[in-house]
């Protein structure tokens, strides 16, 4: 639903008999929280204030960012499931910090798809699969033969157990058919020192932290793990180039709040969702970090996407036997 017709429902939303939160005042009329999973400073909290900003502008109220790390993205989710239903608390949802978590973590208070209202997508930032340059191997076949022969195994580095880095090197060795060892950080800069100083051979993440390193031959960029190519790295092919159409991955970011919002509040949210994407600033600054845009039609498409992603990513972690400690 576009924005200019989640306003015009606003009016006769209110005027029901039945009851309506609507009816009791203008949504919103205070500022609204957007929960973001993460520390500040990375590209989720970047995507994040973008997105808050633009929202914001188009609903008439501020959206205050409130960074709660911690526990690969739990206690952020774990917040605002447990809010008030009533619109004023958001999360900024993502592949591993939402989705993937939840498949590896072995207690969680919460479900993600009956505990979180979806609101809508924001988009995609495709991961990138790079080598150091030492490892002999500039193709995915190359590296496949590579993998399927070392001895010791090959090593992949990811930003923690249940990332998105961890379960996309996990499907590299499903479908090398290759054992692999992970080796999880405390986050992608660690990570990334590690692969560059050659202690660990493999790295995936999205193109925006890698592509200094790339631009600089400090890493080697062996393919993108999406069916199209990056504008920021057109140079690099695509795993289905080469073969590999299965090893698709990305780091997708999507907004939601608590489940039990309601609808018109949620239809909204979505609206004004849209429309920030739809601004060039915004897009300017999103295509920066990576992220390519696409928003959801509706509320529950997002939460279809949400399913139907969770149940690939739940055979991959099933198969390579991923659990958090």
């Amino acid at each position: 639903m576009k924005r200019r017709t989640a306003l015009m429902l606003l009016p006769a939303l209110a005027g029901l008999r039945a009851p309506s939160v609507l009816a009791q005042g203008r949504y919103p009329d205070r500022p609204i929280r957007l929960i973001i999973p993460f520390a500040a400073g990375g590209s989720n909290d970047i995507v994040g204030r973008v997105v808050a900003e633009g929202i914001g502008a188009r609903l008439g109220q501020s959206i205050v960012v409130e960074n709660r790390g911690g526990a690969g993205g739990v206690l952020g989710n774990e917040a605002v499931a447990q809010s008030p239903k009533d619109g004023y608390t958001l999360l900024l949802g993502g592949s591993g910090s939402f989705l993937i978590s939840s498949l590896v973590q072995p207690k969680l208070s919460y479900d993600i798809i009956r505990d979180f209202a979806p609101i809508g997508f924001l988009g995609n930032a495709p991961n990138v699969i790079t080598v150091n340059p030492k490892v002999q191997a500039r193709t995915m076949a190359e590296l496949r033969e590579l993998a399927r022969h070392a001895n010791p195994p090959l090593s992949y580095a990811s930003p923690g157990v249940g990332t998105t880095g961890h379960v996309l090197g996990a499907l590299l060795s499903l479908e090398f058919g290759a054992e692999m060892e992970h080796i999880p950080y405390r986050g992608t800069g660690p990570a990334i020192t590690d692969v560059l100083a050659g202690r660990v051979q493999i790295l995936t993440n999205a193109a925006a932290p890698l592509r200094p390193h790339i631009a600089s031959g400090g890493l080697r960029a062996l393919a993108i793990a999406a069916p199209q190519r990056l504008d920021m790295l057109p140079e690099v092919p695509t795993t289905a180039e080469q073969g590999f159409p299965r090893i698709l991955s990305s780091t997708w970011y999507g907004l939601l709040g608590p489940a039990g919002m309601p609808e018109d509040r949620i239809a909204a949210l979505h609206g004004a969702l849209n429309a920030t994407l739809a601004d060039a600033g915004a897009k300017q600054r999103l295509a920066e970090e990576g992220v390519m845009i696409e928003t959801s039609a509706t509320p529950a498409d997002y939460g279809r996407f949400i399913e139907t992603d969770r149940a690939r990513w739940q055979e991959v972690v099933t198969r390579a036997k991923i659990r958090a400690e």
